[in-house]
């Protein structure tokens, strides 16, 4: 991900085209606020200081977050760096502005270490979004840069920020709903963590986007003059590329078979209204076949973290397979930007009393998190919409996995690999033996133990089990093994009925 060096007037200019009536005084003041304060300093890249602040500022200005946001991402890192303090900032421009820049000096404290730190890592970042959810688009904004710019850092520090990024940030920028930002974020990382991967999955997908670029335009020009014939005109039609790291996941899951991926290039058509969305799916489904069980409705039935869209994937011209996403513009900014354009509508005064209630139980969560021995237990107790029924349990080796709460060691045995889910018979807890069926909490290490003899799953498991994916898993294993017993019985059930020979 190439390093872009913002001007002050690149801000300006943005500035002006994503708000109405902005404050620019305010900005321009924090910009020179800033600029003073880093004259002289170079970043490892060789470039002026500033260019740091700037590259948060402009990436939270594109998020289109209250100016405020924007002028304390460009003080950011004064109060750590120069002779300025608090007081200065909050003097010249208010608590607000001064209250997020001290959260985010205390947040640049956080460091990976590890399993035994993860924890703490969490808990702080949890601490952060409950004070002041903002912080954590600061931090994003802050991270993501730093990650363009690791080229000029040592190979060490390299590994340990992209890992962090990857383990810490990107997960929760994706449960926040802020799906480009965790795009990004896995991106940048997977560029350091894994370079041969991701020169070669960039490979594959370059040379796709070339082969399918044209006919996905051709396609885009068709759906375009669909949308004309309905007399929907306002409405905006493009093609998403995939990301690279999703598309690096996704072939790592079909052995490496890129013609298993629809999705590679989908049709991306944003509308005005929910009412449009259903009637151009339908339409799509007139001209062309639906591939079965391919359609998606997230706009009735959202995802955890507030995603909307329809999904479908078709057969188009010429037989070939083409994904489309269907939403409205509202829709779309919460894909892309998920809580942080809550914060955007909530401005404009349409932001509804059940979107905010996440933050009233913040606050609460706040406060019930001052003695930090308590974290893991509140932890557990989250029911904000967009952590809503998650835990985060960890691997010996520090690994994240992301269950659903009351999600047991069975499920988090096939959530890390197949294999492991079928041959496992006994389970570590925070280094203490327990039953399969136990309820795991946020923050505990499980360590599962696994017998290589062992053929086949216990179909019992089922009746414990909380993921989809182990259900399906169990099932798959013991299929074979339950028809044959079924089948015994039934041969055994029908011999006891014939009448004995005489």
């Amino acid at each position: 991900m190439p390093e872009i060096i913002y001007t002050i007037k690149d801000l300006e200019e943005l500035i002006k085209k994503n708000y109405e009536k902005p404050d620019l005084d305010l900005v321009l003041r924090a910009y020179t606020l800033a600029n003073q304060a880093h004259e002289g300093k170079n970043r490892s890249t060789g470039h002026p200081f500033i260019s740091h602040p700037l590259a948060v500022a402009y990436k939270l200005a594109e998020m289109k977050l209250h100016l405020n946001v924007v002028s304390a991402g460009l003080l950011h890192d004064i109060v750590e760096d120069t002779g300025i303090t608090l007081e200065d900032i909050e003097k010249q421009f208010g608590p607000d502005i001064a209250g997020l820049v001290d959260s985010v000096t205390k947040l640049k404290r956080v460091k990976y270490h590890g399993t035994e730190r993860y924890v703490e890592n969490m808990r702080k970042m949890f601490l952060a979004m409950a004070s002041d959810v903002r912080v954590i688009f600061m931090k994003f904004a802050d991270r993501l840069h730093n990650l363009q710019t690791l080229y000029a850092m040592p190979k060490r520090k390299q590994q340990r920020t992209a890992k962090e990024s990857l383990d810490i940030y990107a997960p929760i920028a994706g449960r926040l709903g802020m799906s480009e930002m965790r795009g990004e974020l896995e991106d940048a990382s997977f560029a350091y963590l894994n370079p041969k991967e991701y020169e070669r999955t960039h490979a594959i997908l370059e040379t796709k986007v070339r082969e399918k670029g044209t006919y996905i335009s051709k396609i885009i020009a068709l759906t375009e003059g669909m949308l004309t014939q309905a007399n929907v005109t306002e409405a905006q039609v493009h093609g998403r590329v995939k990301r690279l790291y999703s598309l690096y996941k996704k072939l790592n899951r079909y052995s490496g078979d890129i013609s298993k991926i629809y999705d590679l290039i989908a049709v991306r058509i944003i509308l005005t209204d929910v009412e449009d969305c259903y009637i151009i799916l339908g339409l799509l489904h007139q001209r062309w076949r639906p591939v079965p069980g391919r359609i998606k409705d997230f706009i009735s039935q959202p995802k955890p973290n507030g995603y909307q869209s329809l999904h479908t994937t078709v057969f188009c011209e010429d037989g070939e397979i083409v994904e489309f996403q269907i939403r409205t513009q509202e829709m779309h900014e919460l894909a892309e930007y998920g809580i942080a354009a809550h914060w955007r509508y909530k401005e404009k005064g349409n932001l509804s009393t059940k979107q905010l209630k996440w933050m009233e139980e913040l606050a609460i969560i706040q406060r019930e998190l001052a003695d930090k021995k308590d974290f893991l237990d509140q932890l557990e107790m989250m029911k904000i919409d967009i952590f809503k029924d998650r835990i985060f349990v960890l691997t010996p080796k520090g690994d994240v996995i992301d269950l659903p709460e009351g999600g047991t060691p069975v499920d988090f045995a096939y959530a890390i690999h197949t294999d492991i889910g079928n041959k496992c018979t006994a389970v570590r807890i925070n280094d203490q033996m327990r039953n399969l069926d136990t309820p795991l909490n946020s923050g505990d290490i499980v360590d599962i133990i696994i017998d290589k003899n062992r053929k086949s799953p216990n179909p019992d498991w089922i009746k414990f089990c909380k993921t989809r994916h182990a259900r399906t898993k169990i099932r798959d294993a013991t299929r074979h093994t339950v028809k044959g017993w079924l089948t015994t019985v039934m041969q055994g059930r029908e011999k006891a009925k014939k009448p004995p020979k005489t």
